[in-house]
């Protein structure tokens, strides 16, 4: 698939597919031919009638009673997300959240990996958290090169935008924001901010106010 063909899907489209690629990618290792919409609606919650609009873009039309070709969808979605090209990435901030991070690392991404860590506390300078290396922050600039393509910030939010900033600087095209504070960078890096606190408070004002039964009767409301 080309870049061209990479706009045209859009952007909602487009996060969903790591989420469609880990079902599928399961599917293939227990040596699964074919899935329907329904399956894959189940298991990734997301209503069929999406999954096949999303599908339609990059050509993967199902056929009734037979569904989706498992191949066919996992050479799509290695391509589309670069399952093949590896996307190291650069921590800063090794508290409670970003020692979680480093022992995970992302390990059902095979392509995705944190390479080191920055933290000004010298108890975790010079230590590895998870087998990856922490460094002081006054080595980021030393440390961080082109290769470092992702940067993830788990600092205390008066730190944040100076820290963005430094790493902007750095080369890093895309920031994972994990502070409440809302960063401004450059137009040309990608940033997505992530604030626990306000998405725990969104699912209990959702909880209180939109029962899920409420929810369910809309759906069936509007496909009736």
């Amino acid at each position: 698939m080309s870049n061209h063909d990479h706009h045209k899907i859009p952007q909602a489209t487009a996060k969903r597919l790591p989420l469609y690629y880990r079902f599928i990618n399961n599917l293939y290792n227990q040596g699964k031919a074919r899935v329907s919409s329904k399956e894959l609606s189940e298991a990734v919650k997301v209503d069929s009638a999406t999954i096949r609009r999303d599908f339609s873009y990059f050509g993967a039309l199902g056929k009734k009673g037979y569904g989706y070709n498992v191949n066919y969808l996992l050479t799509f979605f290695r391509e589309a997300l670069e399952q093949d090209n590896y996307t190291k990435v650069a921590l800063i901030g090794v508290g409670n959240l970003g020692t979680a991070f480093l022992n995970y690392n992302f390990t059902k991404n095979n392509n995705t990996k944190i390479e080191m860590a920055f933290d000004s506390n010298p108890e975790k300078v010079g230590t590895k958290v998870g087998g990856v290396p922490v460094y002081h922050i006054d080595e980021m600039e030393k440390r961080i090169g082109t290769d470092i393509n992702i940067a993830i910030l788990t600092v205390p939010a008066q730190s944040a935008q100076p820290i963005a900033g430094r790493v902007v600087e750095c080369g890093v095209e895309g920031i994972l924001n994990f502070t409440p504070a809302r960063i401004t960078v450059p137009p040309q890096i990608r940033i997505h901010h992530i604030d626990l606190s306000i998405e725990l408070q969104s699912l209990a004002y959702f909880l209180k106010h939109y029962p899920l039964e409420e929810e369910e009767e809309l759906v069936d409301d509007h496909r009736s």
